[in-house]
Protein backbone atom coordinates (compact mmCIF):
# COMPACT_ATOMS: atom_id res chain seq x y z
CA UNK A 1 0.00 0.00 0.00
CA UNK A 2 1.15 3.25 -0.76
CA UNK A 3 1.80 6.86 1.36
CA UNK A 4 0.06 9.87 0.76
CA UNK A 5 1.27 13.12 2.67
CA UNK A 6 -0.78 16.47 3.19
CA UNK A 7 1.91 18.14 1.17
CA UNK A 8 1.57 15.92 -2.23
CA UNK A 9 -2.21 16.27 -2.19
CA UNK A 10 -1.53 20.25 -1.58
CA UNK A 11 0.66 20.20 -4.60
CA UNK A 12 -1.58 18.01 -6.81
CA UNK A 13 -4.29 20.32 -5.76
CA UNK A 14 -2.98 23.90 -6.10
CA UNK A 15 -4.11 23.97 -2.64
CA UNK A 16 -3.56 27.52 -0.54
CA UNK A 17 -1.83 26.79 2.76
CA UNK A 18 -3.47 28.61 5.25
CA UNK A 19 -1.99 27.67 8.83
CA UNK A 20 -0.42 24.82 10.57
CA UNK A 21 2.76 24.39 8.05
CA UNK A 22 4.77 22.08 10.71
CA UNK A 23 1.91 19.11 9.58
CA UNK A 24 2.71 19.37 6.27
CA UNK A 25 4.45 16.24 6.19
CA UNK A 26 1.57 14.27 8.12
CA UNK A 27 0.50 11.04 6.37
CA UNK A 28 -2.88 10.33 5.06
CA UNK A 29 -3.74 6.98 6.11
CA UNK A 30 -7.71 6.03 4.45
CA UNK A 31 -9.34 7.56 1.22
CA UNK A 32 -12.38 8.96 2.78
CA UNK A 33 -13.16 12.28 3.91
CA UNK A 34 -14.81 13.72 6.47
CA UNK A 35 -17.61 16.51 6.23
CA UNK A 36 -17.75 17.47 10.35
CA UNK A 37 -21.53 18.49 10.35
CA UNK A 38 -22.11 16.94 13.35
CA UNK A 39 -18.75 17.97 14.81
CA UNK A 40 -19.93 21.73 13.91
CA UNK A 41 -23.01 20.82 16.47
CA UNK A 42 -20.53 19.76 19.25
CA UNK A 43 -21.49 16.37 18.50
CA UNK A 44 -17.66 14.28 18.90
CA UNK A 45 -18.18 11.01 19.92
CA UNK A 46 -17.71 9.26 16.61
CA UNK A 47 -15.35 11.87 15.00
CA UNK A 48 -13.03 10.17 12.49
CA UNK A 49 -9.88 12.48 13.20
CA UNK A 50 -7.60 10.31 11.09
CA UNK A 51 -9.72 11.70 7.74
CA UNK A 52 -9.22 14.79 5.67
CA UNK A 53 -11.63 17.18 7.01
CA UNK A 54 -13.48 19.00 4.16
CA UNK A 55 -15.27 22.05 5.14
CA UNK A 56 -18.04 23.81 2.95
CA UNK A 57 -20.58 26.64 2.65
CA UNK A 58 -22.78 24.96 5.05
CA UNK A 59 -20.47 24.03 7.88
CA UNK A 60 -18.85 27.24 7.88
CA UNK A 61 -22.53 28.74 7.84
CA UNK A 62 -23.20 26.71 10.56
CA UNK A 63 -20.29 27.52 12.36
CA UNK A 64 -20.70 31.31 12.24
CA UNK A 65 -23.94 31.32 14.13
CA UNK A 66 -22.34 30.08 17.26
CA UNK A 67 -20.96 31.77 20.06
CA UNK A 68 -17.52 32.94 20.41
CA UNK A 69 -16.50 30.22 23.05
CA UNK A 70 -18.22 27.64 21.29
CA UNK A 71 -16.74 28.41 18.11
CA UNK A 72 -12.73 28.22 19.69
CA UNK A 73 -13.41 24.81 21.62
CA UNK A 74 -15.04 23.30 18.22
CA UNK A 75 -11.81 24.29 16.11
CA UNK A 76 -9.92 22.88 19.31
CA UNK A 77 -11.34 19.95 19.04
CA UNK A 78 -11.54 19.37 15.15
CA UNK A 79 -7.55 19.77 15.15
CA UNK A 80 -6.42 16.52 16.76
CA UNK A 81 -2.21 14.78 16.56
CA UNK A 82 -4.06 12.59 14.33
CA UNK A 83 -5.65 14.96 11.80
CA UNK A 84 -3.76 14.81 8.42
CA UNK A 85 -5.58 18.65 6.96
CA UNK A 86 -8.70 20.38 6.95
CA UNK A 87 -9.45 21.87 3.82
CA UNK A 88 -11.85 25.03 3.30
CA UNK A 89 -13.98 24.78 -0.05
CA UNK A 90 -15.35 27.61 -2.84
CA UNK A 91 -12.09 29.95 -1.23
CA UNK A 92 -14.40 30.50 1.77
CA UNK A 93 -12.69 32.59 4.36
CA UNK A 94 -11.10 30.76 6.94
CA UNK A 95 -12.12 31.38 10.91
CA UNK A 96 -9.85 32.98 12.64
CA UNK A 97 -10.89 30.45 15.54
CA UNK A 98 -9.58 27.40 12.96
CA UNK A 99 -6.57 29.43 11.93
CA UNK A 100 -5.88 30.07 16.01
CA UNK A 101 -6.15 26.12 16.82
CA UNK A 102 -4.54 24.64 13.77
CA UNK A 103 -1.34 26.95 14.74
CA UNK A 104 -1.56 25.39 18.11
CA UNK A 105 -1.64 21.79 16.95
CA UNK A 106 0.14 21.88 13.91
CA UNK A 107 -2.51 20.58 11.86
CA UNK A 108 -2.33 22.15 8.12
CA UNK A 109 -5.33 24.05 6.92
CA UNK A 110 -5.45 24.74 2.89
CA UNK A 111 -8.24 26.32 0.50
CA UNK A 112 -9.24 25.33 -2.47
CA UNK A 113 -11.47 27.50 -5.05
CA UNK A 114 -13.19 24.08 -5.91
CA UNK A 115 -16.69 23.15 -4.89
CA UNK A 116 -17.04 20.91 -2.26
CA UNK A 117 -18.96 17.74 -4.37
CA UNK A 118 -16.28 18.35 -6.87
CA UNK A 119 -13.20 18.71 -4.82
CA UNK A 120 -14.79 15.82 -2.46
CA UNK A 121 -14.71 13.37 -6.02
CA UNK A 122 -11.29 14.18 -7.15
CA UNK A 123 -9.57 13.83 -3.32
CA UNK A 124 -11.41 10.57 -2.98
CA UNK A 125 -10.26 9.15 -6.44
CA UNK A 126 -6.92 10.57 -5.87
CA UNK A 127 -6.43 9.16 -2.15
CA UNK A 128 -8.24 5.42 -3.79
CA UNK A 129 -5.57 5.13 -6.47
CA UNK A 130 -2.54 6.26 -4.19
CA UNK A 131 -2.98 3.96 -1.34
CA UNK A 132 -4.70 0.87 -2.90
CA UNK A 133 -2.93 -2.32 -2.07
CA UNK A 134 -0.02 -3.14 -4.64
CA UNK A 135 2.12 -6.16 -5.80
CA UNK A 136 4.20 -7.16 -9.18
CA UNK A 137 3.76 -10.15 -10.97
CA UNK A 138 6.25 -11.59 -13.60
CA UNK A 139 3.87 -11.62 -17.00
CA UNK A 140 2.93 -9.22 -19.65
CA UNK A 141 0.04 -7.01 -19.91
CA UNK A 142 -1.81 -6.67 -23.08
CA UNK A 143 -4.71 -4.59 -24.15
CA UNK A 144 -6.48 -6.98 -26.80
CA UNK A 145 -9.88 -6.00 -28.15
CA UNK A 146 -10.35 -3.94 -25.41
CA UNK A 147 -9.86 -6.92 -22.38
CA UNK A 148 -6.93 -6.57 -19.73
CA UNK A 149 -4.76 -9.66 -20.90
CA UNK A 150 -1.82 -10.74 -18.20
CA UNK A 151 0.07 -13.64 -19.92
CA UNK A 152 1.91 -15.26 -17.29
CA UNK A 153 4.76 -18.34 -17.12
CA UNK A 154 8.12 -19.55 -16.61
CA UNK A 155 10.80 -17.71 -18.23
CA UNK A 156 12.08 -18.67 -21.44
CA UNK A 157 8.22 -19.83 -22.52
CA UNK A 158 7.75 -17.24 -24.62
CA UNK A 159 5.56 -14.48 -23.31
CA UNK A 160 7.59 -11.47 -24.44
CA UNK A 161 7.39 -12.72 -28.31
CA UNK A 162 3.42 -13.38 -28.18
CA UNK A 163 3.30 -9.94 -26.87
CA UNK A 164 5.37 -8.74 -29.92
CA UNK A 165 3.07 -10.64 -32.28
CA UNK A 166 0.02 -9.63 -30.61
CA UNK A 167 1.36 -5.78 -30.90
CA UNK A 168 2.14 -6.43 -34.74
CA UNK A 169 -1.45 -7.55 -35.07
CA UNK A 170 -2.85 -3.66 -33.52
CA UNK A 171 -2.99 -4.62 -30.11
CA UNK A 172 -1.06 -2.72 -27.27
CA UNK A 173 1.73 -2.83 -24.82
CA UNK A 174 0.95 -2.21 -21.18
CA UNK A 175 3.94 -3.66 -19.48
CA UNK A 176 6.15 -6.77 -19.90
CA UNK A 177 8.43 -8.47 -17.54
CA UNK A 178 6.65 -6.68 -14.32
CA UNK A 179 3.51 -5.95 -14.40
CA UNK A 180 2.70 -3.66 -11.05
CA UNK A 181 -1.03 -4.03 -10.13
CA UNK A 182 -2.96 -1.93 -7.32
CA UNK A 183 -6.72 -3.05 -6.15
CA UNK A 184 -8.50 0.45 -7.14
CA UNK A 185 -11.68 -0.70 -5.95
CA UNK A 186 -13.97 -3.88 -5.34
CA UNK A 187 -13.01 -6.51 -7.99
CA UNK A 188 -10.99 -4.06 -10.23
CA UNK A 189 -6.99 -4.44 -10.70
CA UNK A 190 -5.08 -1.88 -12.40
CA UNK A 191 -2.10 -2.98 -14.24
CA UNK A 192 1.40 -0.61 -15.40
CA UNK A 193 4.74 -0.68 -16.03
CA UNK A 194 7.59 0.44 -14.00
CA UNK A 195 8.70 4.20 -15.02
CA UNK A 196 11.78 2.24 -15.83
CA UNK A 197 10.79 -0.17 -18.85
CA UNK A 198 7.64 1.60 -19.83
CA UNK A 199 7.33 0.87 -23.38
CA UNK A 200 10.09 -1.58 -23.43
CA UNK A 201 9.89 -5.19 -24.36
CA UNK A 202 12.63 -7.64 -23.81
CA UNK A 203 13.18 -10.21 -26.71
CA UNK A 204 15.75 -12.74 -26.21
CA UNK A 205 18.48 -12.69 -29.32
CA UNK A 206 17.06 -9.58 -30.28
CA UNK A 207 17.74 -7.56 -27.27
CA UNK A 208 15.40 -4.26 -25.94
CA UNK A 209 13.46 -2.56 -28.28
CA UNK A 210 11.04 0.39 -27.88
CA UNK A 211 7.48 -0.65 -28.83
CA UNK A 212 6.28 3.30 -29.03
CA UNK A 213 9.56 4.17 -31.34
CA UNK A 214 8.91 1.55 -33.77
CA UNK A 215 4.96 0.93 -33.84
CA UNK A 216 4.04 4.32 -32.73
CA UNK A 217 2.25 5.67 -29.94
CA UNK A 218 -1.45 3.59 -30.88
CA UNK A 219 0.53 0.69 -29.31
CA UNK A 220 1.44 1.38 -26.16
CA UNK A 221 -0.92 2.05 -22.67
CA UNK A 222 -0.09 3.25 -19.57
CA UNK A 223 -2.10 1.58 -17.58
CA UNK A 224 -5.01 -1.16 -18.17
CA UNK A 225 -7.97 -2.97 -15.76
CA UNK A 226 -6.54 -6.83 -15.60
CA UNK A 227 -9.58 -9.11 -16.79
CA UNK A 228 -8.16 -12.28 -18.05
CA UNK A 229 -4.87 -14.31 -16.72
CA UNK A 230 -3.32 -16.54 -19.08
CA UNK A 231 -0.82 -18.88 -18.69
CA UNK A 232 1.44 -20.34 -20.80
CA UNK A 233 3.66 -23.57 -20.04
CA UNK A 234 5.43 -26.01 -21.87
CA UNK A 235 3.23 -28.67 -23.36
CA UNK A 236 2.63 -32.24 -20.69
CA UNK A 237 1.90 -35.34 -22.37
CA UNK A 238 0.55 -36.51 -19.24
CA UNK A 239 -1.06 -33.90 -18.17
CA UNK A 240 -5.25 -33.41 -19.10
CA UNK A 241 -5.78 -30.18 -20.51
CA UNK A 242 -9.49 -28.07 -20.59
CA UNK A 243 -10.87 -29.11 -24.32
CA UNK A 244 -14.64 -27.50 -23.43
CA UNK A 245 -14.37 -24.45 -20.82
CA UNK A 246 -17.28 -25.30 -19.22
CA UNK A 247 -15.33 -24.96 -16.02
CA UNK A 248 -13.67 -21.11 -15.10
CA UNK A 249 -10.51 -21.67 -13.32
CA UNK A 250 -9.10 -18.78 -10.97
CA UNK A 251 -6.40 -16.96 -9.40
CA UNK A 252 -6.26 -14.77 -6.65
CA UNK A 253 -4.32 -11.34 -6.81
CA UNK A 254 -4.44 -9.39 -3.96
CA UNK A 255 -8.47 -9.55 -2.77
CA UNK A 256 -9.93 -10.23 -6.27
CA UNK A 257 -10.32 -13.56 -8.54
CA UNK A 258 -9.75 -13.61 -11.82
CA UNK A 259 -10.44 -15.75 -14.80
CA UNK A 260 -7.55 -18.23 -15.71
CA UNK A 261 -6.90 -20.06 -19.01
CA UNK A 262 -3.98 -22.37 -18.89
CA UNK A 263 -2.58 -22.71 -22.41
CA UNK A 264 0.00 -25.55 -23.60
CA UNK A 265 3.18 -25.08 -25.26
CA UNK A 266 4.66 -26.53 -28.56
CA UNK A 267 5.69 -26.07 -32.28
CA UNK A 268 3.21 -25.28 -34.52
CA UNK A 269 0.54 -23.35 -31.61
CA UNK A 270 0.13 -20.08 -33.12
CA UNK A 271 -0.20 -18.15 -29.49
CA UNK A 272 -1.08 -15.18 -30.54
CA UNK A 273 -4.03 -16.33 -32.27
CA UNK A 274 -4.94 -18.70 -29.36
CA UNK A 275 -4.73 -15.48 -26.83
CA UNK A 276 -7.09 -13.46 -29.64
CA UNK A 277 -9.34 -15.74 -29.51
CA UNK A 278 -9.36 -16.70 -26.01
CA UNK A 279 -9.88 -12.29 -25.04
CA UNK A 280 -13.03 -12.37 -27.58
CA UNK A 281 -14.62 -15.48 -25.86
CA UNK A 282 -14.02 -14.15 -22.57
CA UNK A 283 -16.07 -11.11 -23.75
CA UNK A 284 -18.88 -13.12 -25.52
CA UNK A 285 -19.15 -15.21 -22.27
CA UNK A 286 -19.62 -11.48 -20.39
CA UNK A 287 -22.37 -10.65 -22.85
CA UNK A 288 -24.06 -14.35 -21.87
CA UNK A 289 -22.60 -15.91 -24.93
CA UNK A 290 -21.07 -19.47 -23.70
CA UNK A 291 -19.99 -21.93 -26.76
CA UNK A 292 -19.37 -24.52 -24.13
CA UNK A 293 -22.86 -24.46 -22.29
CA UNK A 294 -24.50 -24.16 -25.72
CA UNK A 295 -22.71 -27.26 -26.59
CA UNK A 296 -23.55 -29.53 -23.80
CA UNK A 297 -26.93 -28.54 -24.11
CA UNK A 298 -27.24 -29.89 -27.57
CA UNK A 299 -25.11 -32.71 -26.24
CA UNK A 300 -28.07 -33.62 -24.00
CA UNK A 301 -30.55 -32.80 -26.35
CA UNK A 302 -29.14 -35.38 -28.33
CA UNK A 303 -29.04 -37.94 -26.01
CA UNK A 304 -32.13 -37.57 -24.39
CA UNK A 305 -33.22 -37.91 -28.39
CA UNK A 306 -31.63 -41.28 -28.34
CA UNK A 307 -32.61 -42.47 -25.16
CA UNK A 308 -36.14 -42.19 -26.17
Amino acid sequence: MGQVTTKQVMETFDLKLISGEEGIGRHIPISDISRPGLEMAGYFTHYPANRVQLLGKTELSFFAMLDAADRKDRMMKLCTDDTPAIIVSHDEKVPQELIDASSKRHVPVMSTKMSTTRFSSLLTNYLESQLAPTTAVHGVLVDIYGVGVLITGKSGVGKSETALELVKKGHRLVADDCVEIHQEGENTLVGHPPKLIEHLLEIRGVGIIDIMTLFGASAVRTFKRISLVIDLELWDAEKTYDRLGLEEEKMRIIDTDLTKLTIPVRPGRNLSVIIEVAAMNYRLKRMGVNAAEEFSKRLDDVISMDTN
